[in-house]
């Protein structure tokens, strides 16, 4: 069961490996990495390519649970939408990671940065700077020129990035995202949109020597989490989807 359905409409585990030098754009280098992921999870059957030299294999999104995965001329990507538990995409992220280096020759040296990251999607028809401001609050010394007569918000969407480490290379960025847009509070008409919470723990930089892509999703998938748990959840999640409920 998902301890995290609860907590918004769709839920999401992604990971991003950001390469220095370009990807293999060979054909067969391509389509046996999708093959092999493939090969793990069949029902990821969709391959197609978008503009700019991108390549997409995913599941059936009409489903609303899928998994998904990329490759991009400086990025490996995978993705994994309403999962069962964290732990089922993180595997499916492993899969990936471990073919990298050999099936597209992506050297620990050649990582300009890796993410994990846990995305939170909630549909609603309003104002979503609102909503937000509502919710969880507006910094202290910005709460007066809220309220201002005749203010409305068209633009609040907060976010806080830290380090964890002396170097900075490891950090965590908090982050909202909303589709709200000066049309549609000028005019009134609000349409269904999603309003997103995204949490994502990034290594930047090389791996030390000795260690995988693996060893260092696996340190960012526990910072991720222990975020999400300790200081997201109860503060940032939970309040957004009661205040939801009570529109």
């Amino acid at each position: 069961m998902n301890p995290y359905a609860s907590l918004a409409d769709d839920f999401y585990v992604n990971m991003n490996l950001n390469t220095e030098m370009e990807l293999s754009n060979s054909r067969e280098t391509l389509l046996h990495f999708a093959e092999q992921m493939q090969r793990k999870y069949p029902e990821m059957r969709n391959f197609y390519g978008r503009d700019k030299g991108d390549f997409v294999l995913e599941g059936d999104k009409d489903s609303g649970v899928y998994r998904w995965c990329s490759l991009e001329p400086r990025r490996v990507a995978s993705g994994h939408v309403n999962p069962d538990n964290v732990q089922t995409a993180y595997e499916q992220h492993v899969h990936a990671l471990e073919l990298a280096p050999y099936g597209l020759s992506i050297s620990g040296l050649d990582c300009e940065a890796l993410d994990f990251l846990m995305g939170f999607d909630f549909n609603y028809r309003g104002n979503h700077n609102a909503l937000v401001a509502e919710a969880i609050g507006v910094p202290p010394g910005f709460a007066k020129a809220t309220q201002m007569p005749g203010a409305s918000f068209i633009n609040f969407e907060p976010n806080l990035t830290f380090a964890v480490d002396e170097d900075c290379r490891l950090q965590c960025r908090l982050s909202v995202e909303n589709r709200t847009t000066p049309y549609h509070i000028r005019t009134g008409e609000f349409q269904e949109e999603q309003l997103s919470v995204y949490v994502t723990a990034r290594r930047y930089g090389s791996l030390d020597p000795g260690m995988t892509f693996v060893d260092a999703l696996k340190q960012l998938k526990k910072l991720c989490l222990e975020v999400v748990d300790d200081y997201v959840a109860g503060e940032v999640l939970e309040p957004l989807a009661r205040a939801i409920a009570m529109e």
